[in-house]
């Protein structure tokens, strides 16, 4: 099991180097699929984008499509990876919403304001797990259509227009939402209470103390399975 408590260190492993690897090269890759799927436009010239030292290449359409396949490899590929790893092979669930969620994020949400008191907490915030739902649903909707893009921009440029045109509109949608869940997503970085989450983004482990006080229940599974193993 990847998660441990490190009581000397006053330290938890909350994410695994292998969920930090998936972590970054979705968010990395989708960045510059954003940053691309903008420069496709013309638009680095129109507002002189082209101006900016090191960008001067913004406004060639092919170099922005090339980019924007080479990042859209990586994130086809670390999407798929995570559904077939932790969905499939390891049967995890802990990112999906659970019963009684909605109400518990409320709470939540109004204690992050100063109203009510935040109740114990698994590894995972139940807005975090409607969250995740997400922006899976988003991302996968944005890999089909792009993929049903590229093959016709590859392989099948006489592909039916209404198939085109539908992928293309699902595909522009889901850029905004993608868009928009990121902003979400930082906006949520930026509460005070989960400012101690932010290492683990980076190291895959959080303060224990800070673990106890917002993962009661997770710390309490955690150490009941290391109990159950000691000799």
């Amino acid at each position: 099991m990847t998660e441990k408590i490190l009581s000397e260190k006053n330290r938890v492993v909350r994410h695994s180097r292998l969920e930090l690897i998936e972590h970054w090269a979705i968010a990395i890759s989708g960045l510059i699929l954003l940053a691309t799927g903008i420069f496709e436009l013309p638009v680095a010239k129109r507002y002189y984008i082209i101006t900016v030292p090191g960008l001067g290449w913004t406004a060639d359409f092919i170099t922005s499509l090339y980019l924007h396949y080479a990042a859209a490899l990586v994130f086809t590929a670390a999407g798929i990876f995570h559904l077939v790893y932790h969905g499939g092979a390891r049967g995890e669930t802990g990112l999906l919403p659970q019963k009684g969620d909605m109400k518990a994020s409320v709470t939540v949400i109004k204690s992050l304001f100063g109203f009510g008191q935040e109740p114990p907490m698994h590894k995972y915030l139940p807005e975090q797990r409607w969250a995740y739902v997400g922006m899976a649903l988003i991302i996968a909707m944005l890999i089909v259509s792009g993929l049903i893009k590229t093959y016709k921009n590859l392989y099948a440029p006489d592909l039916s227009l209404a198939i085109v045109l539908t992928a293309t509109w699902i595909h522009n949608i889901c850029f905004v939402l993608f868009f928009l869940a990121f902003l979400a997503h930082m906006a949520a970085i930026l509460l005070r209470p989960n400012w101690p989450m932010v290492r683990g983004i980076f190291t895959g482990n959080v303060r224990l103390d800070y673990a106890r006080h917002r993962h009661a229940l997770w710390i309490a599974d955690l150490e009941k399975n290391e109990k159950s193993v000691d000799p």
